[in-house]
């Protein structure tokens, strides 16, 4: 604190003096950056400071010396203590700087004075100390001066710190001898001609230097733990060489110190005239040549790099000769240093980049040589080391290729050299790696320059294919990205080489290569395809030819989906790049619809084109703005959430642009896209248009809507707040307010908007603290404590404590966690008045001065209470008083409350909460043994810690005893058996495992908060050893004697953080309690047990991981290491001859610990180093004799495999293949692949005794099954495995020949791919009598089909080339032929023959058509094959033939072969019919249109006969499923198929519905009847067909129910879709008036549905609404675009009040969707305040809001009454309903009014703000009440006969008026108008 010191001192001084004024109010600047935490406050208070001493400066200018010495002393000090950041000190030095001047050699002097001060008589500096020395070295030129004159004793100091540093050996995350070596690295860089005689000059020769060089050798040596410290020792040493006066001398010094390293430690160093001792290796662990090689590419200077070496025979330099030797070692090593070896490699090619010139003048010739060594050694280095997993390797790889290829290319040009032979190469081995190798991409790049980019697309035709792969799968993304814009900028660049043609020039020969492309992805179905190509291509493209998007925009004119949002993607970049887009017309009207569009990527695309723009501040325009509030209300309960995220970040950009706009004209500037005379009206519109937002947000809050409606609007509400409030947040470097913000909001406050904060607001976000999720209570909370005023209302915050103390002792867990947010919130959102009206504990209420602590000991008490019951009675404590809602409380209070965590650093509370932590850590330890006794039947702290976990048996008869102590023995007799769990079981076992996994994320959060190195020292620690103790015990019984999961792992999280925290700290003894623990679990597992481990405890391999988990990655990681040995050495010791099966055996125990340990997240590639041996112990383990063996070694080689390969591919990308090469896999685990050879040789290697089953080599072949094909040559050492792969076809187990096939195909690269495949083809016998092996046979097909098949992306080999396969194949054609006796043989032959359609001559075709004609030809009916000629595989080959008769007949098209195809469908034939039918449900006849319609014919034909046999249901499901597959499109259907089924399509359709009405022949077929009975009736309905259409009807309203399985409620809606809209239509016209009930019925059900709780059942239904949104009285049109769910709602809705609003039952149906609460039932429940019970009975549809629904058909039954005429039938049909439901609505009127008048309601009032139920009902009862009023104005006269009712519609109207205000300020009813409900979007239809 000396700077506050000498600012009091400063302030005193300058009291009296005339320039007192600006030196306080510097001062105070000072000091306010200096008690600020945010650089973002520090810089501000800094830059004020710094304009406050301009003016400073003229007033010091006229005093003297003595006068100005204070101030500058005062800044100096405050520059001291801001040493920790540069650009504080760059500031603090301009300041000092300004105000000395005049006064240098003052300043000068304080300097020194300030400096001298460090440490005096050659004391050890601080880490402070070091600091402040590197930062005035750095930044300072006064400091320079202070040091180049204090050379010596600094040097001095410098090296008695490392020395002291080297043998105190400090903490291994320390920093003291880091910033040693920094500074000495600064000294030696700053003061170069000052330290260069100290060394290079007899004369001057510095004993001191030599020992500081010492310690440095011993740093770089491995003395100091930290790599870090170790790689800045060689820079430091290198900077020290670039002293040297002369390049020669550096060389040698350098050249020195590498030969020193190779002679590992002996000898003596000559270093200029310096000599030292060579350093002692500690661990040869071979780091100290990475440490020179780093230091010296890093920094040596390019003379001393490139002179010539006088010890070397030949012209050497340390470039070529030294340090490249040097880098290819160490790239080649398996150490855990790969990121600095290739960062050392990417250096020396820059270096060498930089140093052509000199090494060509040394060398005389080329470097980079074809023929040279230096060049086939760099090009092996980046290609083997391309696919590196290593994070940030990756990226010097590609550095490394750009730089050689530079090189080479200047070389060539230096030479003169015109044969540039690596570019083709280059460019070949790209060609031919495959697409998902993300490596192949970067040298493509960066070749493009120098090749040109016709010549890669001529070399490379697939390239436009494989980056739409690339672009569909996230990490590949950004590679194709660059790729494209390469070729693009490079095709542009050849293009106008010395032309100037037109851009649409330009954009013409653009479209003839690219457009396809580009086009292809934008219209893709994969959304992550769609977005890259818009995000990453479209927007570049549109920059560099602009003319491109005419082309374009002609490919999207099409009306279906992908059109409308490839056409919007479009737009938005155009606007991004143009700035504007005026929206108007056909453009406008196309908008709307896709903002009503179904797909929810065309509403998001077309949300972002509204509101994103290149500039913040230009206005949202009128129609922007329209646009939005149509729709906003209707994606509020959208379930997607990416689609909610995206949602709040386009409001959010348009919200930045309304305040940036309104700012702007408030200040009188007039924003882009303004017209002149509109800014007046476009601030109005923004004020309104956030007051709208916010009004809709906290009306979508309420109870009664579902979760995604209330997430979307507390995530615009924050989004509003976040934009319009000018909360500043000093922890967040973006989304802060505009400095200028209290102008806007004052002017919308004057408007009588923006009143964020009000009490209605307020009442909202309580309720959804309340919330049953954690996301709607974490996100209210977190919005309440930031922009909220920063205490509530007293009477709120007393309401919210009562119910907080009432949650947490709710069993239930979310009501427990609410409460525990509550609890956290109350505590953010109070201060000492409202702590002191709190009801807390006694004990508690003596700290109130600390609210913090005062909460903290509160809930304290309360757990300690809890606790103590259930010691009484568990059962009761667990129903009433569980503990898990009291320490969830603790946790969040104590653990994620800033102010609470400060105050545990203040001294004067540090006792306090010492006492404290103390006792909350002692009684989580008795919770933790009492609850885990407990399930023991053994309960109390005494329990013995050590013993096992109980088993489910255990456990059950522990909780039944205690239900029976509960309930009293008593009962006993009358308990009865059951299967289930009762709910006194789960609740006790509820309490025991959430309140342990609670304990253990409350301890380990303390440890992470309280044991942070960087945490002030104070008064002691917080947690002293005791406690820690303590907290590990609890930890250690938890995960050894738990056996719950869910327990286990929130335990794990906590003990993770513990661990870490233990590990990082600086106290030994500290650090020596997780190597403890770890210690004792390795002697548990490896010792005799009685029990089993790691069945009965799921924790125990958890311990470890936690440990291991805890080590900084930074380290070396010993107890990993030390961990993974002992358990390979456990693993792999000998089984006893006599195990008992009952218990583990250690070596299964230490697999099942290795399986953990590799699948724990934490670890990563540290764990890589030992992957070869668990490997190697994995696949030994599956040929153990016991079966536990077995199980654990797959299991965790199965681990292995996952970390090995990299993480799997995400569901929505478009590619599911791995991108790592065998030669890459083999590069990175070298020793791996001897071991994988080695199981695959002797499994192929010939047996004695015949061939025996190899239990590992099916997972041998299953990960190479999963690796990719590369580019390597034949002697790569991929190329070892072909030979045993190869040798496995003859192996006599089916599943290895199948799955060697697989695994050859990485093995054999792409060039050799064809020379296989002939070799192959040659080893097929020729002639039925050259068969030696059958399972060879099929072994060889096997591999050449796999070898065949293209891979994703890819077109395979082509026609010409498979010729000469295809010639073998054709002289081996008797393997078709019934000679061949296996089926199988047979089968996979001509699966082969089908891969090489357009190989073959025409006669060899033919026969292969005659031979598959005959079998199946010659196939009985039924598929009955006598004994004789039954064979194993016969229906494998027949359904093979169907297949491979089906796709000839779509490739070709032919009439012959699809009349072929429909006579095999025809057969009855199971076997080919099931393949027939399942060919074509898996869509691959799509591509003939000719096919699918005979077949479809042929389907429709048979179907009578097929409903009648009923032979099989899964084939009629098939059967079904196909039909409706190929009339998926309503076009498909002609007149061809009604003529098929005239006269048996009714009898069909009776068939199909009496299977649904009566059958029930289960979902799947159900499912499939009824979409077959609606395409039936899409077609046929007459007015004769009535009764089928009820009946039809009646079974959508028994599917559609909530109750229904999904599939069935999905068959609904799509009927509905199928057939429905069509019903309606015809309900409309003059002939058919009796299908009107239908179709009001059809509409009820579309209305439901389009509330169902499954999106896509919600999907179909809004087909039907989509359908009707035309005129209802035309036909459908040819196209028409689904709308989303809520749109086509309200578009029903519509459609009822335009078309059917005439007929009586309208009014009757809809009042069907107002459901009847009881609403007085609600408030008693709510009044009784009732126990909680554990289970709470789910909603059939928890999608569905009645409240919502009630709201959006007010206005449309409001409406049918005004539109009805007097004496109708609507207005009858009023008057009953007003007679059955107004008496009962002015009762709960009446009733609301009395129960919300009363002060008892105060009680139980801030409980309902969250009952959604009782929302619900005030909701439905306020739409009643409104619509009796209604119907009383309407109907007069005569509605006053109601019985009951005696009141006019004016005072029913004045009761509502009352109540609803009543209700308003309790939070429970937003003002009803008929402005609630939105409008349909787009523009209007007739039917509106």
């Amino acid at each position: 604190m000396g700077a506050e010191r000498e600012a009091r001192a400063c302030a005193t001084f300058y009291g009296e003096l005339a320039i007192a004024q600006p030196v306080l109010s510097c001062l105070r600047c000072l000091r306010q950056f200096a008690g600020s935490t945010a650089k973002r406050c520090k810089d501000k208070h800094l830059e004020e400071a710094l304009l406050l001493s301009r003016v400073l400066s003229e007033g010091l200018r006229v005093l003297g010396e003595a006068e100005a010495r204070p101030l500058l002393r005062c800044v100096l000090a405050f520059q001291m203590e801001a040493t920790g950041s540069s650009s504080s000190f760059q500031k603090l030095e301009q300041i000092v700087t300004q105000l000395a001047v005049g006064k240098e050699a003052l300043l000068a002097q304080e300097v020194g004075a300030l400096l001298a001060g460090l440490a005096p008589q050659g004391e050890v500096l601080s880490p402070g100390d070091l600091q402040s020395v590197c930062m005035f070295m750095e930044e300072s030129s006064l400091g320079r001066q202070h040091w180049r004159q204090n050379l010596a004793p600094l040097l001095q100091r410098l090296a008695t710190t490392l020395r002291w540093v080297l043998q105190s050996q400090p903490a291994p995350g320390g920093t003291w001898d880091y910033l040693v070596i920094k500074t000495c690295l600064q000294l030696f860089q700053v003061l170069p001609k000052d330290v260069a005689p100290l060394m290079w000059s007899t004369a001057g020769k510095s004993e001191t230097l030599q020992s500081l060089l010492g310690l440095l050798l011993e740093v770089a040596w491995g003395k100091a733990p930290n790599k870090d410290t170790r790689l800045l020792a060689g820079t430091a040493l290198s900077m020290l060489v670039n002293t040297a006066p002369q390049p020669k001398h550096g060389a040698s010094a350098m050249l020195a110190l590498f030969q020193l390293s190779d002679r590992a430690g002996a000898g003596e160093l000559k270093f200029g005239e310096l000599a030292v001792k060579a350093p002692p290796v500690l661990e040869p662990d071979g780091l100290e040549k990475l440490v020179l090689t780093r230091g010296l590419l890093t920094c040596c200077r390019m003379d001393i790099l490139s002179c010539q070496l006088e010890s070397f025979t030949h012209k050497a330099c340390l470039l070529l000769d030294v340090v490249f030797p040097a880098v290819c070692a160490l790239t080649k090593e398996q150490k855990d240093c790969h990121y600095y070896c290739f960062q050392a490699c990417a250096l020396w090619l820059q270096r060498l980049r930089e140093s052509l010139p000199a090494v060509w003048h040394l060398t005389g010739t080329r470097i980079l040589a074809q023929d040279t060594e230096l060049l086939r050694q760099l090009t092996r280095l980046v290609w083997d080391n391309a696919e590196t997993p290593v994070e940030g390797v990756s990226e010097f790889i590609h550095s490394s290729f750009r730089l050689l290829l530079e090189i080479y290319h200047l070389e060539c040009q230096h030479f003169q050299d015109q044969e540039r032979p690596l570019y083709q190469q280059t460019l070949q081995r790209v060609v031919s790696m495959p697409w998902q190798i993300k490596a192949k991409y970067v040298p493509l790049c960066a070749i493009v320059p120098y090749v040109g980019s016709q010549q890669v697309l001529d070399a490379y035709p697939d390239l436009p294919q494989h980056l739409l792969s690339c672009l569909s799968t996230n990490h590949l993304c950004p590679a194709a990205t660059e790729v494209y814009k390469a070729l693009v900028w490079q095709q542009r660049a050849e293009w106008q080489d010395g032309r100037r043609d037109a851009e649409s020039a330009l954009a013409e020969r653009w479209a003839l290569c690219w457009l396809p492309l580009l086009s292809q992805a934008l219209r893709s179905p994969l959304p992550i395809l769609q977005s890259n190509a818009a995000n990453h291509l479209l927007a570049w493209t549109l920059r560099q030819l602009p003319a491109t998007q005419a082309p374009l925009a002609a490919r999207f004119g099409g009306r279906d989906t992908a059109s409308l949002r490839a056409w919007v993607s479009l737009l938005k970049a155009q606007k991004s790049v143009a700035g504007a887009l005026p929206l108007r017309g056909e453009q406008l009207e196309r908008l709307s619809c896709c903002l009503g569009a179904r797909e929810e990527g065309v509403r998001l695309a077309a949300l972002g084109l509204l509101c994103c723009s290149p500039s913040t501040n230009r206005p949202l325009s009128g129609t922007e703005v329209r646009l939005l509030r149509e729709f906003l209300p209707l994606n509020l309960n959208c379930d997607s959430s990416s689609f909610r995220q995206l949602l709040q970040a386009a409001v959010r950009k348009a919200l930045v642009r309304l305040r940036d706009s309104s700012l702007a004209q408030l200040r009188g500037k007039v924003p882009r896209g303004t017209e002149p005379g509109e800014g007046a009206g476009q601030l109005a519109q923004a004020v309104g248009f956030v007051e709208w937002l916010l009004q809709l947000s906290i009306a979508s809050l309420s109870p009664g809507s579902n979760y995604q409606r209330k997430k979307t609007a507390l995530l615009l509400l924050a989004a509003v707040l976040e934009t319009c409030t000018d909360t500043w947040s000093p922890e967040r470097k973006k989304g802060q307010p505009p400095r200028t913000m209290a102008t806007l909001l004052s002017y919308a406050r004057q408007s009588g908007c923006w009143d964020f904060f009000s009490q209605p607001n307020l009442l909202a976000l309580l309720s959804c603290l309340q919330d049953s999720t954690n996301e709607i209570r974490d996100l209210a909370s977190e919005l309440l404590v930031r922009y909220f005023p920063p205490t509530f209302p007293e009477p709120i915050a007393l309401a919210l404590f009562q119910l907080a103390q009432d949650a947490l002792r709710s069993p239930r867990v979310q009501e427990a966690e609410a409460g525990a947010v509550l609890m956290k919130t109350i505590l953010q959102k109070s201060d000492s008045g409202t702590m002191k009206s709190l009801a807390l504990e006694a004990e508690a209420a003596l700290t109130l001065p600390n609210r913090g602590l005062c909460f903290a000991q509160h809930l304290l008490h309360v757990l300690q209470a809890q606790y103590a019951a259930a010691c009484q009675d568990l059962l009761q404590a667990a129903a009433t008083a569980p503990m898990h809602g009291a320490v969830a409380a603790l946790r969040r209070c104590l653990l994620q409350v800033p102010e609470v965590a400060a105050s545990m650093q203040a001294a004067e509370l540090a006792q306090s909460w010492q006492e404290l932590l103390t006792r909350l850590v002692t009684t989580a330890r008795d919770i933790t043994s009492f609850l885990l006794g407990a399930l023991q039947s053994r309960q109390g702290p005494g329990t013995d810690e050590q013993a096992a976990a109980p088993s489910f048996a255990d456990m059950g008869n522990a909780i039944g005893s205690l239900i029976m102590l509960g309930k009293g023995r008593g009962q006993e007799e009358e308990e009865e058996d059951s299967v289930l769990l009762s709910e006194e079981h789960s609740l006790i076992l509820t309490c025991c495992w959430v309140s342990v996994k609670e304990i253990g994320l409350l301890l380990g959060g303390l440890a992470e908060l309280l044991l942070d190195p960087a945490l002030p020292a104070g008064s002691g620690p917080l947690l002293p050893l005791p406690t820690l103790q303590t907290a590990t015990r609890v930890f250690q019984e938890i995960l050894l004697r738990c056996r719950h999961w869910g327990a286990v792992e929130g335990c794990s999280m906590g003990f993770t953080k513990f661990c870490a925290a233990l590990l990082n700290h600086p106290d030994p003894e500290l650090q020596a309690i997780p190597q403890t623990i770890l210690e004792q679990g390795l002697e548990t597992l490896s010792g005799p047990r009685s029990s089993s481990i790691t069945r009965r405890a799921a924790g125990f391999p958890m311990l470890f991981l936690c440990i291991v988990s805890g080590e900084a990655p930074a380290q070396a990681r010993p107890l990993l290491t030390r961990c993974v040995q002992m358990l390979l050495a456990l693993a792999t010791t000998a089984l006893p001859r006599d195990w008992d099966q009952t218990l583990d055996l250690p070596q299964v125990c230490a697999l099942h610990v290795l399986q953990t340990l590799v699948r724990g997240a934490g670890l990563g590639g540290a764990l890589l180093r030992h992957a070869t041996p668990m490997v190697d112990l994995a696949l030994r383990g599956l040929a153990s004799p016991c079966w536990a063996m077995r199980n654990a070694a797959i299991q965790l080689f199965s681990a292995l495999t996952s970390r090995l390969l990299g993480q799997q591919r995400s569901r929505g990308e478009g590619c599911l293949a791995e991108g790592v090469s065998l030669q890459a896999f083999l590069g990175q685990h070298p020793q791996l692949g001897a071991v994988l050879l080695g199981e695959l040789g002797a499994a192929a290697g010939p047996a004695p005794g015949g061939p025996h089953l190899r239990p590992a080599l099916h997972a041998v072949l299953t990960l190479l099954a999963q690796l990719q094909p590369g580019a390597d040559g034949p002697g790569s050492p991929s190329a070892r495995f072909l030979g045993p792969l190869l040798g496995l076809a003859e192996s006599p187990s089916y599943a290895v020949r199948a799955m060697a096939a697989k695994a050859l195909v990485p093995v054999v690269p792409p060039p050799w791919r064809r020379g296989l495949l002939l070799w192959l083809a040659r080893q097929l016998p020729a002639a039925p009598g050259r068969v030696r092996s059958h399972n060879a046979i099929h072994g060889r097909l096997l591999q050449m089909r796999a070898l065949l098949a293209p891979a994703p992306g890819t077109s395979g080999l082509s026609a010409e080339a498979l010729r000469p396969v295809a010639l073998q194949l054709e002289a081996r054609g008797w393997l078709l032929t019934p000679a061949q006796r296996c089926p199988l043989v047979r089968a996979a032959f001509l699966q082969i023959l089908a891969l090489l359609p357009a190989s073959f001559s025409p006669s060899f075709a033919q026969s292969i058509r005659a031979a598959v004609g005959t079998e199946l030809g010659s196939l009985p009916p039924g598929g009955k094959l006598g004994c004789a000629e039954l064979q194993v595989g016969s229906a494998v080959l027949h359904q093979t033939m169907a297949h491979f008769v089906c796709s000839e007949a779509a490739r070709l098209a032919d009439g012959e072969r699809i009349g072929a195809v429909c006579s095999l469908l025809r057969q009855p034939n199971p076997d080919v019919q099931l393949a027939i039918l399942s060919w074509v449900i898996a869509g691959e006849g799509g591509t003939c249109e000719e096919l699918e319609k005979a077949l479809g014919l042929t389907l429709l034909e048979n179907l009578g006969s097929v409903l009648r046999e009923r032979r099989d249901k899964e084939f009629l499901r098939l059967y079904l499923e196909a039909l409706l597959h190929l009339y998926r499109d309503p076009s498909s259907w002609s007149q061809e198929a009604s003529r098929k089924l005239q006269g048996s399509s009714a009898v069909c359709l009776e068939m199909l519905l009496h299977m649904v009405e009566a059958e029930r022949p289960g979902p799947d077929l159900l499912f499939q009847a009824l979409c077959a009975a609606s395409l039936l009736l899409a077609h046929r309905v007459g007015a004769k067909d009535g009764p089928l259409v009820e009946r039809w009807c009646a079974a959508l309203e028994e599917c559609s129910r909530s109750a229904s399985f999904e599939v069935l409620r999905l068959a609904a809606a799509r009927s509905l879709q199928t057939a429905g809209a069509d019903v309606v239509r015809r309900s409309l016209r003059a002939a058919c008036p009796s299908l009107v009930p239908v179709a009001l019925r059809l509409i009820n059900v579309g209305i439901h549905l389009l509330q169902d709780e499954e999106r896509e059942v919600r999907h179909e239904a809004s087909g039907f609404a989509s359908l009707l949104r035309p005129d209802p009285g035309e036909s459908l049109p040819d196209s028409c675009v689904f709308v989303q769910d809520n749109v086509g709602l309200l578009g029903l809705l519509q459609l009822l009040l335009a078309e059917f609003r005439e007929h009586p039952e309208t009014f009757d149906s809809l009042l069907q969707h107002l459901p009847v609460l009881d609403l007085r039932g609600i408030v008693e429940e709510l009044e009784a305040n009732k126990a909680t019970s554990l289970y709470k009975e789910d909603e059939p549809n928890v999608f569905a809001e009645p409240a919502v629904l009630a709201r959006q058909l007010l206005p449309v039954l409001l409406q049918l009454l005004e539109k009805a005429p007097a004496g109708s039938p609507l207005h009858a049909s009023a008057l009953r309903w007003l007679s059955a439901v107004g008496p009962s609505v002015l009762r709960d009127l009446r009733y609301c009014e009395r129960c919300w008048s009363r002060e008892a309601a105060a009680r139980w009032a801030m409980k309902a703000l969250a009952c959604a139920k009782l929302h619900a009902a005030v909701a439905v009862l306020l739409v009643r009440a409104r619509l009796a009023a209604e119907v009383l104005r309407a109907l007069g006269d005569s509605a006053a006969a109601v019985p009951g009712l005696g009141c006019s519609t004016q005072e029913l109207e004045q009761e509502l008026e009352v109540v609803q205000g009543l209700l308003a300020q309790h939070g429970l009813s937003p003002t009803l108008s008929r402005g609630d409900v939105p409008r349909e979007p787009g523009p209007p239809t007739k039917a509106a």
